[in-house]
């Protein structure tokens, strides 16, 4: 993909990963969308990136999110790439945490960057191009201690990605799971407790981890290469997503049951 022109829509871009993204999608000549709560920080980003639009929104609000679709889409004419980025962490033993936490986490971190998903497909399946990148994470590869509602939902998004990816395999619009592994960002301060509080203090691991403008870099480096699965990591953490990475040929069996026409065939057995 050549980034130059083209309309990228992030969510999550108030800061973090998806302000890195916003960034290094402006600097290679990107139309950027950018979407998060809080209106005055995407502000601040959008100061760096040329042309952009902002649309701030509750992922969780479906009213808003078609609304702001719609704009998203008539800004320039169509989305061309979307990064479902927005999400929470979590920080506490699954023994303590409220069930309340594990329905938030999964309706932010799952069931909305779903409904994000959902809303552009028609559209980028119509134009017969587009691409979409599903920011689960090292613990959507591998359950990682004290993140278990963390971990449902990122192994969720990857999941509905790689079904996804496979049904699309056919209309020109790729998709791409991205694997983070500790990047340094705000969110672990900004994890769900036991009891669904803001923990408020960060990790050594996050706080050494990978520079989010470089890790940015690497994912749109990959998305470009065509990467369907992209492992963004360090040490022990690119070894554990690296022992669970899917290897593409069995991307490739997947899509070569679309291609014998699998989804027509059990639409006509209903």
């Amino acid at each position: 993909m050549d980034y130059a022109g083209k309309v990228a829509w992030i969510t999550g871009a108030s800061s973090g990963i998806g302000a890195a993204l916003a960034r290094e999608l402006a600097a290679r000549g990107s139309h950027v969308v950018l979407s998060g709560r809080d209106e005055a920080r995407l502000a601040e980003v959008a100061a760096d990136c040329g042309e952009a639009l902002i649309l701030p929104f509750d992922v969780r609000d479906d009213a808003a999110l078609a609304e702001a679709s719609a704009k998203a889409i008539a800004w320039k004419g169509g989305v061309d790439i979307a990064f479902a980025n927005a999400g929470v962490s979590q920080r506490s033993r699954a023994l303590k945490t409220d069930m309340q936490v594990y329905r938030d986490i999964i309706d932010i971190d799952l069931t909305a960057q779903i409904a994000f998903s959902q809303g552009l497909i028609g559209h980028m399946a119509a134009r017969g191009s587009g691409a979409l990148g599903f920011i689960s994470s090292i613990a959507g590869k591998v359950g990682v201690p004290m993140r278990t509602a963390y971990s449902a939902a990122k192994f969720g998004l990857a999941g509905y990605a790689d079904a996804l990816r496979a049904e699309l395999s056919q209309s020109g619009v790729a998709v791409h799971t991205i694997y983070p592994g500790s990047v340094a960002t705000g969110v672990s301060r900004n994890a769900l407790t036991a009891d669904g509080t803001r923990r408020g203090k960060s990790d050594p691991a996050i706080d050494n981890g990978i520079p989010a403008d470089v890790a940015a870099k690497a994912m749109l480096d990959a998305i470009a290469k065509g990467t369907r699965e992209i492992i963004v990591a360090e040490g022990g953490e690119l070894a554990m997503g690296e022992a669970r990475r899917t290897p593409d040929a069995l991307f490739d069996q997947v899509a070569g049951m679309v291609a014998k026409g699998y989804m027509e065939k059990l639409e006509a057995a209903e």
